[in-house]
């Protein structure tokens, strides 16, 4: 149904966990890529609608399995077609460039992770042990960092950041991790050293490495401080965005899980 639609599809295969797919699109610029995105979700949920079944998009709908994630790999091109992020000479393939433009979105995605990850369900995914990032670190296959710099070289050279869930919003989440990663050529930041295994606390609080947010809470917070995101996003987006979100937090945290009955109720 993509393709008959004009969608190219990369991949489509069984993943990890149960009931669990995954779907890779062909690459196309930041906003051809956010309309494929949101025709793809409308897309998935009427083909399964039709076979009567429910096509979900939460981001961890199951306990004890991983979570669902929309990994964004990002290439910078300039106007001749040429992928600026490569360097054939550079032992992870990446330019100069490329490594500012790493280092700015990780620069600011603590900021920008409300607008990644807008839901309290998103923050049950970004938890150790499933394939999910949680430490401000990039890699090539250490399943914690933040960002992946797969194995590909020259035209393929890309950037993959491993936070985004589809729950958000993708002409947002487009919008604020180009602006990251600009804002990281332009003042030429660097990341930190590559990290290729999980840190353990010491590790992190020796090296200075940070974590994600663990919970919406925190993430709206980070928001509302960030003066950047005001500047990208505009202060009354930002404004009513964090007010809605807080609404969300102030309902769940009003809400009695089974988890709680479960745990508490006949042990107190």
């Amino acid at each position: 149904a993509l393709e008959d639609m004009g969608i190219d599809v990369r991949s489509s295969y069984h993943e990890h966990s149960p009931y669990q797919h995954e779907i890779d699109l062909q690459p196309v610029n930041a906003l051809a890529a956010a309309d494929n995105i949101v025709t793809f979700r409308m897309t998935c949920k009427t083909i399964a609608s039709r076979h009567g079944l429910h096509a979900t998009f939460m981001p961890k709908p199951m306990n004890d399995s991983d979570g669902c994630g929309m990994h964004l790999k990002m290439t910078l091109m300039d106007l001749e077609g040429n992928n600026i992020l490569s360097d054939p000479a550079d032992s992870y393939g990446l330019s100069e460039l490329g490594y500012h433009f790493m280092a700015g979105i990780m620069a600011h995605v603590r900021g920008l992770t409300a607008v990644t990850n807008p839901l309290v369900n998103s923050y049950k995914r970004l938890v150790p042990g499933f394939d999910a990032p949680t430490e401000l670190t990039w890699t090539r296959n250490n399943q914690n960092s933040l960002v992946r710099i797969p194995r590909v070289n020259g035209a393929d050279t890309r950037i993959e950041l491993r936070s985004p869930d589809a729950a958000s919003n993708p002409y947002l989440v487009f919008a604020v991790c180009l602006a990251a990663g600009l804002d990281g050529i332009q003042k030429k930041i660097y990341p930190t050293k590559a990290s290729d295994r999980s840190l353990s606390e010491s590790d992190q609080k020796e090296q200075g490495i940070e974590n994600l947010p663990e919970n919406l809470r925190e993430a709206i917070t980070l928001f509302e401080d960030s003066s950047w995101m005001k500047e990208i996003l505009g202060e009354t987006f930002c404004e009513q965005y964090a007010q809605a979100k807080r609404k969300e937090w102030l309902r769940y945290s009003q809400e009695i899980s089974n988890w709680g009955i479960e745990e508490y109720l006949y042990r107190i």
